[in-house]
């Protein structure tokens, strides 16, 4: 406790955008308790300059009647503090923003004699600060945190030149530190460098060609960027694909795989195409289809365009808007488009749309084009139009490789009247899948299979419930209503920054804006079990409290 004759206090304090006046003055008077402070005692309000025209703190420190201190990064990274936290120091390098803050406050208090300094040089312990010739800085309470705030305590202190530093004054911890047990200081960990991507000045260009795979690539991050589900393929599946490598002397026949889709769908094989991958799909239909005024559907996957306008299609973009839910008004469409495509689920946006709706797209003369590449993540597969004979012009394509982990092996196929299969097979090249992918299509149609995809769909459901409830807990994230896929679509005002910050801190999230109708506001996250989720949600906590 400082004297009567004591130099005054300062407090630091780190905090969320959005954070109210309530929460930040309950920590401030929680430090000042255990400090045995008054109100009266403190001098000023230290932060980062970013956040010193936060209402809740601005408002904090009118409360307290002293004025706010805004200090730059570098200067508070500067700082050697008593209890660094790793997160914040990996992604910015500033261990406390509390701590260096309450420091760099009252060691520029002009009574404690002069300007501020960084003790570079000087010999003294982390929790202290140099001042000019004639005083320093002691932390008296370290940061304390609550949910969307940190706060110290420091005091000015007299410093002589040639004089060993004052002690660091520690008042018993309580409460733990941003990462890591109390009394455990974490281990730093290697910031991750961040992959060369595409980057886009204009907010109407976007780079269709980007895909959730190159956020992951050449660095090891947990990845929320790739709709794969973790932990596949199953056992069963990779002994049935290595089995099918003592065949690979001959060329791949088709047929039984084609019979099972057939099947598992009540559809004559004469209706069904296999595809290496659906991707190949959107290729084929663009060689393939004589139009002349196709229509995507957006947001949503972007390889059909870019496969379009490859084929030197002009293509149109509908784009659905966020204060619509991203849902499907059929009469956006023009009535003169003959090919139209759309998602359901749709990526980025896990939006599923009424099959219904879908289906009133359908027009003489129209090619309707629905991408179900991730319906089998929906229970029962709910609103999908696989199956349907008396839709006209409708292709259906659909992918193996998101529920059953095999976008390394690339299959997928194609569910549409037997002319277009025709026209599609024609622009196939030769043995389009191979004989390992063959075999791993007919075994994903067996009923085990199908029961323990439905299975998974469901848990997929349950997870996304417990990251869509994690999220809602972030005042700085907007979510988009009725997530059906295995990934969910959140906005953030510069989520550019927040996804940078995040693969820092080791997490993968797919960039928003290479989806035409999104910007860099944009994340997509993957559905992932709850463990994995409460990590991310910890580092999403890190990334928004450090992001400013």
């Amino acid at each position: 406790m400082l004297s009567d004759a004591a130099p005054s206090a300062h407090l630091g304090v780190g905090a969320r955008p959005g954070v109210p006046v309530d929460e930040v003055l309950a920590l401030v008077d929680a430090v000042l308790r255990e400090a045995r402070l008054t109100r009266a005692r403190v001098r000023s309000l230290g932060t980062l300059d970013a956040r010193a025209a936060e209402p809740g703190i601005v408002a904090a420190a009118a409360a307290l009647g002293v004025p706010v201190r805004g200090f730059p990064a570098e200067a508070l990274a500067a700082v050697s503090v008593p209890h660094p936290s790793a997160l914040p120091l990996a992604a910015t390098g500033t261990a406390s923003v509390a701590e260096a803050a309450a420091l760099l406050a009252a060691g520029a208090d002009p009574g404690a004699g002069g300007g501020t300094g960084t003790g570079g040089g000087t010999g003294m312990g982390p929790g202290t600060l140099p001042v000019g010739s004639g005083g320093g800085a002691v932390l008296l309470v370290p940061k304390r945190k609550s949910r969307r705030v940190t706060c110290a305590l420091a005091a000015s202190a007299p410093f002589r030149p040639n004089e060993d530093a004052p002690g660091v004054r520690l008042l018993p911890s309580a409460h733990g530190y941003i990462a890591g047990e109390p009394g455990s200081p974490p281990t730093i960990p290697t910031p991750h460098t961040t992959a060369a991507m595409d980057t886009h000045t204009d907010t109407d260009a976007h780079d269709l060609r980007h895909h959730g795979d190159a956020e992951v690539r050449d660095e090891k991050l947990i990845d929320l960027a790739v709709n794969v589900r973790t932990n596949t393929p199953p056992d069963w599946l990779r002994e049935r694909i290595a089995d099918s490598l003592t065949g690979l002397a001959a060329y791949p026949d088709g047929r039984a795989a084609r019979a099972a889709v057939a099947e598992r769908h009540d559809l004559p094989s004469n209706r069904v195409l296999l595809t290496a991958g659906a991707a190949e799909a959107f290729v084929l239909l663009a060689r393939a289809l004589e139009v002349r005024r196709p229509v995507v559907v957006h947001p949503q996957f972007t390889e059909p365009e870019a496969a379009l306008r490859d084929a030197g299609h002009e293509v149109r973009r509908v784009v659905l808007r966020e204060e619509d839910g991203f849902r499907l008004d059929p009469a956006a469409v023009p009535e003169d488009a003959d090919l139209v495509v759309i998602g359901n689920p749709t990526n980025p946006t896990s939006v599923l749309h009424p099959a219904a709706s879908i289906a009133a797209l359908a027009r003489p003369g129209r090619t309707l084009v629905v991408d179900e590449a991730f319906i089998d993540a929906v229970p029962g597969e709910r609103e999908s139009l696989a199956g349907r004979t008396d839709v006209p012009g409708l292709v259906v394509l659909r992918s193996l490789t998101k529920t059953w982990g095999l976008a390394g092996l690339r299959i997928g196929y194609v569910l549409a009247e037997p002319e277009t299969v025709e026209a599609l097979e024609r622009v196939q090249p030769l043995w389009p899948v191979s004989t390992p992918a063959l075999v791993a299509a007919e075994a994903c149609m067996s009923r085990a299979a199908l029961a323990e995809a439905e299975h998974a769909a469901h848990r997929i459901g349950v997870e996304r419930a417990h990251l869509l409830a994690g999220l809602a807990e972030f005042d700085e994230v907007r979510t988009v209503a009725g997530s059906e896929g295995p990934f969910v679509l959140i906005r953030i005002d510069g989520a550019d920054a927040v996804r940078e910050t995040l693969r820092s801190l080791g997490f993968a999230a797919r960039r928003g804006d290479t989806f035409p109708g999104l910007d860099r506001n944009w994340l997509r996250l993957a559905v992932r079990d709850r463990a994995t989720t409460n990590r991310f949600l910890q580092a999403l906590d890190q990334a928004l409290l450090i992001g400013g």
